[in-house]
């Protein structure tokens, strides 16, 4: 039995987050988003990835914290989420870290309600919460989101 996680450490104004490596599927060089009409206001807009059109998410909206221009130097984590691949701007991913299970807290046992965050890990320099690719978009959301990357098919 596996006693470690690999988290995908990726930073927000000087904050860390992270993903579940499982549920990444790559890093890549920020490029140029195509705004998606209709779409929910947490999404940017969408890229394409390899002939692949994948949703943009601003993790900054999600999480309370001030926008801010996209910039040359912004990365993409492209991750998976039950109904479909998905990116996040990230100003920078710094890695892939090693954590002992028992080192994550429940988000759960922090602050009841806490939907968007699964856990939180506390290391020697800090804390880096754990996003939940599950709960991340609300039904609505992706319902939203399903339409309008529709209709961009239909519309082409």
């Amino acid at each position: 039995m596996n006693s470690t996680d690999q988290l995908v450490v990726f930073t927000l104004d000087e904050n860390r987050y992270a993903l579940y490596l499982s549920a990444v599927e790559r890093v890549v060089r920020m490029v140029e988003i195509t705004p998606l009409p209709k779409a929910p206001g947490i999404v940017l807009g969408v890229i394409n990835l390899q002939g692949q059109v994948i949703p943009v998410i601003n993790m900054r909206r999600r999480f309370n914290l001030a926008d801010r221009e996209i910039e040359l130097g912004d990365q993409l984590v492209i991750a998976r989420t039950p109904q479909q691949s998905i990116a996040f701007a990230a100003e920078s991913v710094s890695g892939v870290i090693e954590c002992p299970k028992q080192k994550v807290i429940e988000a759960e046992n922090i602050l009841p309600g806490m939907e968007y965050v699964e856990g939180v890990v506390k290391l020697k320099d800090g804390l880096i919460l754990i996003h939940n690719l599950d709960t991340f978009l609300s039904l609505e959301e992706a319902e939203m989101l399903d339409n309008a990357l529709e209709r961009s098919r239909r519309d082409k």
